[in-house]
């Protein structure tokens, strides 16, 4: 039996929602490691839509703990927002099913101020980001300045954290010409919060061992994709967090051994949501029709996704910086009715060909892809549960990528719907 972690093997935005639900039908604990409310999943459940941002999928299933760790930054007003919208939806969120790393970094309304504030000044880098404050916290985190869940529960030492912040948030007001924070201010709203955010506080990487070694299943829901890692993404067109597998035992406070599968979620072809390097994206009605059938729109901010044929170099790329012991394959459906499909094997730099993606900005924008063309199918993959009812030029599709990315399809999707899934091997399983 192993602990498994699921990460996005592309931009994000590869479906892990519904194969998180998947998986945490089996689990025990479901647990996020990283990230912040910029992350969206949707679950489909008995035709009941579930948005979530902040929250852990498994939040949704009774009988399972969510566990948010302290690799998370914690906006404490979008998670009362998160959890009043899920109680209207009759999802019952307590102490019981749900606890957050009393050692989290919270977001506060003078990181969102000042994200917004970057990618609208028109100076520098537009990154693209979801202006709700993730960078600035974490940030915030690594300059030993940030405030964390637990100093909620001690308000009479806040006033002094909150000018140790404002301390370097004043600064850079100033800086753009804006009134000064209040101190005050931000005492007043976070000591409002507090009692409704501080019962769901613990020690969790106590918490987990304890699960762990009761022989407990635990599932680590990762945010974004792999691509997006702060180390190992497209820099500087990357979030402020670890988004690989390895992020899953720090972010969390468990040790490495702790994971025993890592499964990659992909597309069956490629979408980005913001800026950045996207070598195979399509410009034409192909890269249209595509965004129409897969419904590609941001969960979080409603913005258009970029589309593009798969990229196993990239996805070959994150198999490694992850450990990928399997992949997720989902939107199989989205690519039927194709005369061709194309799949990137590799790019041309200047001229030479190479077998990955450039760390270089320079590089990543210049590099141009070499396509393999490969016959597409006219019948249906929607809704498949078993190989039997795949075309069979839909299966070679399927095994031409494995044989590119250096990883097999542990598991494939072919619907938004949960039960919509072809299960080759099982993760818990090891």
């Amino acid at each position: 039996m192993a602990n498994v972690v699921v990460v996005g093997a592309q931009w994000g935005d590869e479906g892990k929602g519904k194969i998180v639900d998947w998986l945490s039908e089996q689990a025990d604990v479901v647990v996020r490691f990283q990230g912040g409310h910029n992350a969206g999943h949707t679950l489909v459940i008995d035709g009941e839509t579930y948005k979530l941002s902040l929250l852990p999928s498994g939040v949704v299933r009774p009988g399972k703990l969510a566990v948010i760790g302290n690799g998370v930054v914690l906006d404490p007003q979008a998670l009362v927002d998160e959890i009043e919208r899920l109680s209207a939806q009759g999802v019952s969120i307590t102490h019981d099913n749900l606890r957050i790393a009393d050692n989290a970094s919270l977001i506060l309304p003078l990181h969102r101020e000042l994200d917004a504030l970057r990618e609208t000044s028109g100076s520098g880098t537009k990154i693209g980001t979801t202006r709700r404050g993730i960078g600035p916290a974490y940030e915030d985190k690594v300059g030993r300045r940030a405030i964390r869940l637990m100093d909620l529960a001690d308000l009479d030492s806040l006033p002094a954290k909150i000018e140790r912040l404002l301390a370097h948030h004043n600064a850079l007001r100033r800086g753009f010409g804006l009134e000064e924070f209040s101190a005050t201010a931000i005492y007043d709203e976070l000591a409002a919060l507090a009692p409704r955010v501080l019962p769901y506080m613990d020690a969790v990487w106590r918490l987990l061992d304890d699960e762990r070694r009761a022989g407990k299943r635990i599932l680590f829901e990762g945010a974004q994709g792999a691509l997006l890692d702060i180390d190992h993404g497209t820099y500087p067109f990357v979030t402020s967090s670890h988004t690989v597998a390895g992020q899953a035992a720090t972010g969390c406070g468990l040790g490495p051994k702790a994971i025993g599968y890592v499964l990659g979620i992909a597309k069956a072809y490629t979408t980005r949501v913001g800026e950045g390097p996207f070598p195979t994206e399509l410009f034409d009605e192909t890269g249209e029709l595509i965004g129409q059938r897969g419904r590609e729109f941001g969960v979080v901010t409603g913005r258009k996704r970029r589309c593009g044929w798969f990229d196993a170099v990239l996805v070959r790329q994150t198999v490694r910086t992850s450990g990928i012991d399997g992949i997720a394959l989902t939107k199989l459906d989205i690519l039927d009715g194709f005369d061709t499909i194309k799949v990137c094997v590799g790019y041309r730099l200047d001229g030479r060909e190479i077998d990955h993606l450039p760390a270089s900005q320079g590089a990543q924008a210049r590099v141009e892809p070499i396509y393999e063309e490969i016959e597409g199918w006219s019948g249906s993959t929607a809704g498949a549960r078993s190989w039997a009812d795949l075309p069979a030029q839909a299966i070679k599709y399927v095994r031409r990528i494995e044989e590119l990315i250096g990883a097999p399809v542990a598991l494939l999707s072919t619907s938004p719907e949960r039960d919509d899934t072809i299960l080759v091997h099982n993760p818990f399983e090891g």
